[in-house]
């Protein structure tokens, strides 16, 4: 896992994937890579290793990668254009509630 985070510094952020979760691998990653954008870990805008370096780098098939970043795409946590790669998908501010009217 040592090389992930190589990576994650050239990418300006150091983000280690906790992978000791339940369930099948692409779950747990794509588990993983939600918690780190709820966290905050990860920001909007920022881009990550392309599927097949995370892949090598956890120790994962390219394809378990793959669709865990194309269902996170599906669901809007991550948005992928091709020639641009993937990134963290821009989402909107939360909206507090107005107080209400006396």
């Amino acid at each position: 896992m040592g090389s992930w985070v190589n990576s994650a510094e050239v990418l300006g952020s150091d983000l280690p994937l906790d992978l000791a979760g339940t369930g099948n691998r692409r779950a747990v990653l794509m588990a993983a890579l939600r918690d780190a954008v709820r966290s905050g870990r990860l920001a909007p805008g920022t881009r990550l290793p392309p599927y097949r370096s995370l892949a090598a780098d956890l120790g994962l098939a390219r394809n378990t990668v793959a669709d865990a970043y194309a269902e996170l795409v599906a669901e809007g946590w991550l948005a992928a254009r091709q020639g641009s790669g993937t990134r963290v998908a821009e989402r909107a501010a939360p909206v507090t509630p107005a107080a209400p009217a006396h």
